[in-house]
């Protein structure tokens, strides 16, 4: 039976520095409507429960900021993405901080187990710092820490104890025990706004980042061909697209943490569409579209739906 599309909605933003990604989704779908598109009625809908009120509690973690609400939103997102893999459907997720990622791969674990899963990173950001070496204690700058089992204390700057350790170690099994990801089957696109822990962490993992300079200059087709070289090993691989690997300038700052000096839309297109020609994708999450902080109207969310809607057309054809 040939596999459908299954949109996961993840309306959750308890990850982040700032509110307002909750609202990404609708956003999307709104510029969906405004566009006279219908693509939201075309595939089976999953919503993940959220409990976005408890932005608001008085928060006890402060390397790791609200990490007890930030668990049971991954293992939610975990069981939804495991669900709808088993029941042989393509998870297109939709989630508003980055803290999702990790209950997505947890998921796409869970679901193949025995598999080896390659993880490609569209974003502004590294997202690889833990509670010891976090600046901020948001924990949607952590995903990928978690998903490689790796604390980094040779970076560590804060002390962790209590609570706080026991909950960052339970986010970091969630779906399976071991870590879920190896560092050689991790490649980013896009990353340029990075602290020094992370990119200690990056060379000493030797971590691949293709910015957006090295891919201008020595061809995007050359880029991916040597990308996907790199995962050969890999039996899945899972696309993670945050919205703010775009230049901001270019798009709009709707987004919590834009950067400049990006990708345009038309990058992302080709770079995710390369990606899925590979028939190994087997899952693709959009995350941190924030209406709230949009400087042109619904631009951002505009932008990433225009890239939604070409970039499915690949994957219903590989499915």
């Amino acid at each position: 039976m040939q596999r459908t599309i299954k949109l996961v909605k993840n309306r959750s933003d308890i990850g982040a520095g700032t509110r307002g990604s909750d609202m990404g989704i609708d956003a999307i779908e709104i510029a969906a409507i405004n566009k006279g598109s219908d693509y939201f009625n075309k595939f089976s809908t999953l919503d993940v429960e959220t409990h976005n009120e408890t932005i608001y509690n008085k928060d006890r973690n402060t390397f790791a900021k609200r990490i007890e609400h930030v668990l049971e939103q991954c293992t939610r997102v975990a069981k939804a993405v495991e669900h709808s893999i088993t029941a042989n459907h393509f998870p297109l997720v939709f989630s508003g901080d980055h803290s999702s990622a990790l209950g997505t791969i947890s998921g796409i674990k869970a679901a193949h187990p025995d598999q080896t899963l390659g993880v490609i990173w569209i974003d502004a950001h590294a997202d690889l710092h833990s509670p010891y070496t976090s600046p901020s204690g948001n924990i949607h700058g952590m995903p990928l820490a978690a998903a490689l089992a790796n604390d980094n204390l040779n970076c560590q700057q804060n002390k962790v104890t209590g609570d706080t350790l026991a909950l960052w170690d339970n986010l970091k099994a969630i779906g399976t025990p071991a870590a879920k990801l190896k560092a050689e089957h991790l490649i980013y696109f896009g990353v340029r706004d990075t602290e020094y822990a992370e990119d200690h962490l990056i060379h000493n993992l030797g971590i691949k980042n293709y910015k957006v300079e090295e891919i201008r200059f020595r061809g995007l087709a050359k880029c991916i061909e040597e990308a996907l070289d790199k995962l050969t090993d890999c039996d899945l691989l899972y696309i993670s697209f945050d919205v703010d690997s775009m230049d901001c300038d270019l798009i709009s700052c709707g987004t919590g943490t834009p950067v400049a000096k990006g990708f345009d839309q038309f990058e992302i297109i080709a770079i995710i569409e390369s990606i899925v020609e590979s028939g190994k994708v087997a899952c693709l999450e959009v995350v941190e579209v924030n209406p709230l902080l949009d400087n042109r109207g619904n631009k951002m969310a505009e932008t990433a739906f225009d890239i939604l809607e070409q970039v499915t057309l690949g994957i219903e054809a590989n499915l």
